[in-house]
């Protein structure tokens, strides 16, 4: 998580006489290479930052013009920034489920609160890749808590990194693993959505400059989210490098519909939106 005093110089002051795009960004360190150069820009962007699912309220709402939403929570509406987004093409690490038994033997499951893309991609698992039909609890993203009510715990962010199920005991499945075995595909955790009218072509433009920018400097960026511990940002670092990719091709597109179209199959959403992107 972002520390406050850096929090406050990324949102900073909107320049005078300026109208800035009003912009969400997610504060976890794999969604940072995408806005981390976008402070540099206040002209454009006025940024505000929280957990996945605050961001995502604050666009449905209109309180942000453009937001680096989860994916379950694009429609109608709304337009995608094309080529930019949060990805992994097999091991993710940060969305997981633990549990003390195989998943497969799983009853009852606690669900992060903290992303309903991670919860939609959990129960599609359930239904699809492990053939269960477990009961889903939401829960505050407390690992103990979770795994003391339910069979199983869906975890997401920084904090699932660094859990330690082997010497806990637990079976831990990467979501991303999963996803790919049953799929064959990457997964699309968040990319940039906002209103059609909402951006210029020098805001597109300066939004992949700023992921550009990002993906080059991922050493920089763990150092920068956690500058108080070298081991973390370290191991953060390898992360990103490894784990993460912040690209948007023909096989994303292709999850991203398959996401939508089992999201609808089981009542999680309405109907499989549209994928519409700005004009560049």
């Amino acid at each position: 998580m972002l520390n406050r005093q850096r929090r406050q110089e990324l949102e900073g002051s909107p320049q005078a006489g300026t109208n800035p795009v009003r912009v969400g960004c997610i504060e976890y360190l794999t969604a940072r290479p995408l806005w981390q150069g976008l402070g540099e820009h206040p002209h454009l962007f006025s940024l505000k930052f929280a957990v996945p699912s605050e961001v995502s309220s604050w666009l449905h709402s209109g309180e942000v013009d453009l937001a680096l939403v989860s994916s379950i929570e694009y429609g109608p509406g709304y337009r995608i920034v094309p080529g930019v987004a949060v990805t992994s093409m097999g091991s993710v690490a940060s969305v997981a489920a633990f549990s003390s038994k195989p998943l497969t033997e799983a009853k009852t499951v606690a669900l992060d609160t903290s992303s309903r893309t991670a919860a939609a991609l959990m129960r599609i698992l359930c239904s699809d890749w492990f053939d269960i039909e477990p009961e889903f609890v939401s829960m505050r993203p407390n690992l103990s808590a979770m795994l003391q009510r339910c069979d199983a715990a869906l975890l997401i962010g920084d904090n699932t990194l660094f859990v330690d199920h082997v010497g806990m005991g637990l079976h831990k499945y990467d979501l991303c693993d999963e996803w790919r075995g049953l799929t064959g595909l990457p997964f699309v955790f968040g990319f940039w959505a906002g209103r059609p009218d909402a951006l210029t072509p020098e805001h597109l433009q300066a939004l992949r400059d700023s992921s550009q920018a990002g993906v080059t400097a991922l050493d920089d960026i763990a150092c920068a989210h956690y500058p108080e511990n070298e081991t973390l940002a370290a191991s953060s670092g390898e992360y990103l490098h490894k784990n993460i990719q912040y690209h948007f091709d023909d096989d994303c597109l292709a999850s991203l519909q398959r996401f939508y179209k089992s999201s609808s199959k089981l009542g999680i959403i309405q109907q499989a939106p549209t994928v519409l992107f700005y004009d560049s």
